[in-house]
């Protein structure tokens, strides 16, 4: 890691801020909710993603920025802003993403769904009959766990969980001990749904909705008897989410960790939303019980949390303002009758998630668990959810007595809970779980099973890009590859036996592995076009990833525009290099994909002089996947999976003109659109060429 303080600095107006780069991305998610071409139902569900991600936002990259500006680091971004000139852009662009955002909730998404009968009821418009039918709701399935909290001397602000829904209430009166408290705060337990429907005979349409904030502030006096509701307003508190574990400090880190969780609800506030209607007096009130400021203020006229607004979709069943039902197909490496491993023996198979199934990866598991001549497995695990058919598989591999060694990555951002839950139940059937090397994340993809054979044991992996999570697979983008070879499989070993065991890392045949070989390697492919370019042949970079912030691999992409080198990137989030600038990045063109499945692979190609070498990998070109994670990229050996990765990975987007935004050299991103061209959807023509036929 003393690699970081070691490399050179390069000039800050070569580079863009990163946390305007994740507020520009969140503008394209906003986009596809303002998209009519895209169904109702989806649009809803943009909107609502666009609030999830500002919710991770502010709980990680704006509390961080509060963090420098209260130690008063001095430190700079690669830019050349500080953390107060940082936070100040941020906090504007924010307000305005915002402001927008709950403008096209109101007057464009409700009004289209109020047309076809899915509405949303205000109280201003109940009948009495719908009023009759929520007041019995809001004292059968609330008051029951309603808490409300009048503040005085003796019951003072209460500590208001992190994202949590909550009143304000503004009263006056005495209740029944004479005390006259003048505010009162109820929280909305967790368990009640935010949005109820009522019964469509009652609603008047198919579809008919109440808030839940709607019912609280019409019947909110009922929990105050004989005081008077001056007003109601709901709230919502954003606090600091990451977790502060010294690693190098602790002994047990699951221990240490599962101490830390419950305080993650309490961090220190970074954003207080309130609605429209909000007093001046309880605003004021309430930002200096958080300790927070006018920045810090978003006013909203809706639901302080949108991503409540998520269920929408699910409870609706209307297929036609949803996107087409679609099958996943199978690659056809996967031969019907044959055994998963008969079938990756006779050939390298390569996986293309959410267009083919998932189900080959599934079934690797689910056969090593219950093959006697499996004797071994070993994998990584990084995110995997509660409830995983693959974990479930481990389980049943270590009581069949197979050694199963499961390296448990316990810092992935919040799926920590879930992974200490399956590192403890696989602890207690036997398997080995190790969290991986103390100051790196675990965030390869790697399965390795070990079978006896005739000759001896033979080795089988999977690496891929993503997540061994059945859910995900189904909406993000991937690859995964399926091997036999001796020598990858090999590879896969070693790092395997670096992550459980100690002594100095090998040499890698194939493997690019964090934090020893992957930033090099990458850095000197490109060193490598660029040689090319000056000597005069041709020399192309082909990537593809999540995010691109890495000053010295920037700083490379520079030096190989500026020898010819022609540069495609495909940058689905946040990208620091600025392309398209004369003398400076004149060969390198930047795009953003966004669409119906969240682009998540990472596929690196370099023309190598006509070889073509192209890898995928967990990594995205960021200090913390080169320098503070155990990261992977694999090649692609076989010459026909090598020609599906080009065009399905990156070929097939380099020609999208319906969802591909092109930014330009100060962030600003533009929407690609087919004007006489045919259009081109990525994710479109790969659901029709790989999907079932």
């Amino acid at each position: 890691m003393t690699r970081q303080t070691n490399r050179p600095h390069y000039p800050a107006e070569d580079y863009l801020n990163r946390e305007l780069g994740l507020l520009a991305f969140n503008r394209r998610v906003l986009a596809q909710a303002q998209d009519e071409r895209m169904p109702l139902l989806e649009r809803l569900r943009f909107l609502c993603i666009v609030s999830s991600n500002l919710d991770e936002f502010f709980e990680i990259r704006v509390s961080g920025l509060k963090e420098q500006i209260r130690a008063k680091a001095p430190a700079v971004t690669t830019d050349g802003k500080t953390a107060q000139e940082t936070f100040r852009l941020v906090a504007a662009e924010a307000h305005a993403i915002v402001a927008e955002q709950y403008r096209h909730l109101n007057d464009v998404i409700l009004p289209a769904l109020a047309a076809q009968g899915i509405r949303f009821l205000r109280r201003s418009k109940w009948t009495e009959e719908q009023r009759e039918w929520i007041r019995n709701y809001f004292i059968r399935e609330m008051v029951p766990v309603l808490t409300p909290i009048g503040l005085d001397p003796s019951h003072p602000f209460p500590r208001v969980l992190n994202k949590s829904l909550n009143f304000a209430v503004e009263l006056e009166g005495k209740d029944a001990f004479g005390r006259s408290s003048n505010a009162a705060i109820v929280q909305a337990p967790r368990v009640l749904p935010r949005v109820i429907r009522l019964p469509e005979s009652l609603a008047g349409c198919e579809y008919g909705f109440v808030f839940l904030s709607s019912i609280l502030h019409e019947f909110v006096g009922e929990l105050f008897t004989g005081m008077t509701v001056l007003g109601c307003y709901q709230f919502r508190v954003t606090r600091n989410s990451d977790l502060f574990v010294d690693e190098e400090e602790v002994t047990n880190l699951r221990t240490k960790l599962q101490g830390e969780l419950p305080h993650r609800h309490f961090g220190d506030a970074v954003r207080l939303e309130v609605a429209e209607n909000c007093s001046g007096a309880m605003t004021e009130f309430l930002l200096e019980q958080f300790g927070l400021g006018q920045d810090d203020l978003f006013r909203v006229e809706g639901p302080v949390n949108l991503v409540r607004l998520m269920q929408i979709p699910d409870s609706v069943d209307r297929p036609e303002f949803k996107f087409s039902a679609f099958v996943p197909g199978l690659p056809k490496g996967i031969r019907k009758g044959a055994g998963i491993f008969d079938s990756i023996r006779k050939q390298d198979i390569l996986l293309h998630h959410p267009y083919q199934s998932f189900a080959p990866v599934i079934d690797l598991l689910n056969q090593a668990a219950t093959d006697p001549q499996v004797v071994a497995i070993k994998m990584t695990v990084y995110r995997t959810g509660t409830d995983s058919v693959l974990m479930q598989s481990l389980l049943r591999a270590a009581q069949n007595g197979k050694e199963v060694t499961v390296v448990v990555e316990l810092m992935a951002r919040f799926d920590e809970e879930a992974n200490i839950g399956w590192a403890t139940r696989l602890e207690e059937v036997g398997a080995h779980v190790v969290y991986g090397v103390v100051g790196y994340k675990t965030h390869a993809k790697a399965v390795l099973i070990v079978r006896r054979e005739e000759g001896g044991l033979k080795r089988y992996a999977h690496l891929g890009t993503g997540n061994y999570h059945p859910r995900t697979a189904r909406l993000y983008s991937d690859f995964g590859l399926m091997t036999a070879n001796e020598e990858i499989t090999h590879d896969v070993a070693e790092v395997f036996k670096q992550l459980t065991g100690l002594g100095k890392a090998r040499t890698l045949t194939h493997l690019w592995q964090a934090p020893f070989s992957l930033q090099p390697n990458i850095v000197a492919a490109i060193r490598r076009e660029a040689e090319a370019a000056r000597a005069g042949k041709k020399a192309m970079v082909v990537a593809k990833m999540n995010s691109l912030l890495e000053p010295e691999t920037i700083h490379a992409l520079y030096e190989a525009s500026q020898a010819g080198v022609s540069v495609e990137l495909i940058i689905r989030g946040v990208c620091a290099l600025r392309p398209g600038v004369p003398g400076l990045s004149d060969k390198i063109r930047v795009r953003s994909i966004i669409g119906r499945f969240l682009e998540h692979h990472r596929v690196f190609y370099f023309y190598d002089g006509g070889a073509e070498t192209v890898y995928l990998s967990s990594a995205d070109w960021m200090e913390r996947n080169f320098y503070r994670r155990i990261e992977l990229a694999f090649p692609i050996l076989d010459p026909k999976l090598k020609k599906r990765v080009i065009t399905e990975g990156l070929k097939f987007y380099l020609a999208d003109n319906q969802q591909s935004w092109d930014m330009n050299g100060d962030g600003i991103y533009q929407r690609r659109r087919a004007t006489r061209a045919k259009p081109h959807t990525a994710q479109g023509e790969l659901m029709v060429t790989l999907g079932p036929g």
